[in-house]
């Protein structure tokens, strides 16, 4: 009895391994970007929380250089800005992305918290 294939299976059989090779590098360009994506997440996480204690620390009436050490501490190569906002001081932190190809493209991740001054 004849195969309801017929004789393709044996001309398709080298199909499938050339089309893997050709999305094998698609799929890990895809995945890596993703996993890039979740650590520049992950970084912009980690300046939040450090503006907000370099923040804190300002409206204790600490000094500029104290917070940024706070800020360095947490991230690593941020530059701080501070300024009046009425009654609240806000801290302005940014560094590049250190994470592959969002490295390569110059993005720079920032983030911005207020606190009263005075330390209330």
């Amino acid at each position: 009895m004849r195969s309801p294939w017929g004789n393709r299976i044996g001309r398709d059989a080298g199909s499938v391994t050339a089309e893997f090779a050709l999305v094998i590098p698609a799929v890990v360009l895809v995945l890596g970007c993703c996993l890039g994506a979740i650590q520049v997440v992950g970084q912009q996480v980690r300046m939040t929380d450090a503006a907000a204690g370099a923040a804190r620390a300002l409206g204790r009436g600490e000094s500029s250089d104290h917070a940024t050490a706070l800020a360095n501490g947490a991230v690593p190569g941020v530059a701080l800005s501070a300024e009046s906002r009425g009654e609240f001081v806000c801290a302005t932190l940014s560094a590049p992305s250190g994470i592959g190809p969002f490295a390569l493209v110059g993005l720079t991740v920032t983030a911005v918290s207020c606190a009263p001054a005075g330390g209330l």
